[in-house]
């Protein structure tokens, strides 16, 4: 009696093993990956650096691509797992028995895929949107970085408090805070119609929808970067907030506290180059920089040669 229940249960963990082997040795793979035992090396930079343009949308970015990957596992393997365990139980106890499950069995895995499918969706409609606001982030901070051959000092993904700042330019004579939106457009409205925005001052308004929300955003972060300005070294410093709309046409309509530019009308923000930078602006240099140097090199300091 014994020997053949050994058997059936043999042949029950065997199945198991044989579907589940490639997934737990990929997921073992990557938590080991993630561990300190690969720290056998470390990396030969020993400082923190400077944050990039769309440093938090890329590690969103990264944050949602790895938990797809695990909904797409879970959405591959769970089908196989129920149907070898139901191999298997009809094996050890008779099909007879196990038949009158089947709808139970069917229900359940129909109910789990429907949960992985929909979490998929969102997802994917969730990198759409990480993916035109990293592109959008990307363009504007090489408009801005051409800004450094007049003079002007560019920082990125500025760390603030509960959010961030996509881009200050620091210049002898005024701080921007740069906001950038990345909206896609229809490919239905074709030409410059489908591509351009009108602002009146205080509202955006686009071929299908208008909101005055991210011009009220441009001009919060604007003061919060003013006063942390203020608090950080002393000195008054006038921080004008932009808002950037990368690949559309801006018609100005009236004339608000934000100014509202296209990815190419950045460069007008600093015309000519300054001559030299004072001291009050080497002091908000200097603390930009403190605050930026949040990026630690992608290989961990910690371990032994």
């Amino acid at each position: 009696m014994i020997e053949p229940l050994l058997g059936h249960l043999g042949i029950i963990a065997g199945v198991m093993v044989c579907v589940g082997i490639g997934p737990l040795v990929a997921v073992l793979f990557l938590l080991r990956r993630r561990s300190k035992a690969r720290a056998l090396r470390r990396s030969p930079i020993g400082i923190t650096l400077l944050r990039q343009p769309g440093q938090t949308l890329r590690q969103q970015l990264d944050d949602e691509q790895t938990e797809v990957g695990w909904d797409v596992m879970a959405l591959s393997l769970f089908p196989l797992i129920v149907l070898a365990s139901y191999l298997g139980l009809a094996h050890l106890i008779g099909w007879d028995l196990v038949l009158n499950q089947v709808p139970i069995a069917v229900v359940g895995t129909v109910l789990f895929l429907g949960f992985f499918i929909r979490r998929l969706v969102t997802r994917g409609k969730r990198l759409d949107v990480l993916r035109a606001g990293y592109d959008a982030e990307l363009a504007v901070g090489q408009e801005l970085d051409l800004l450094t051959r007049r003079g002007a000092a560019v920082f990125h993904d500025v760390p603030a408090e509960g959010f961030n700042i996509d881009h200050v330019v620091v210049t002898e004579k005024t701080v921007f805070a740069v906001e950038t939106k990345g909206y896609t457009k229809l490919n239905h409205i074709k030409g410059r119609e489908g591509a351009t925005v009108e602002f009146d001052g205080m509202t955006l308004r686009f071929p299908t929808w208008a909101s005055a929300k991210p011009v009220e955003q441009a001009e919060r972060q604007a003061k919060w970067l003013a006063d942390w300005i203020k608090k950080s070294t002393g000195h008054a410093c006038p921080v004008q907030p932009v808002l950037a709309l990368p690949g559309w046409f801006v018609k100005e309509r009236g004339v608000g506290p934000v100014k509202v530019l296209s990815g190419r009308m950045l460069s007008t923000l600093v015309r000519e180059p300054d001559a030299q930078v004072s001291e009050r602006m080497q002091s908000v240099l200097h603390q930009l920089d403190q605050r930026c140097r949040t990026v630690t090199p992608t290989m961990k300091q910690t371990g032994t040669e």
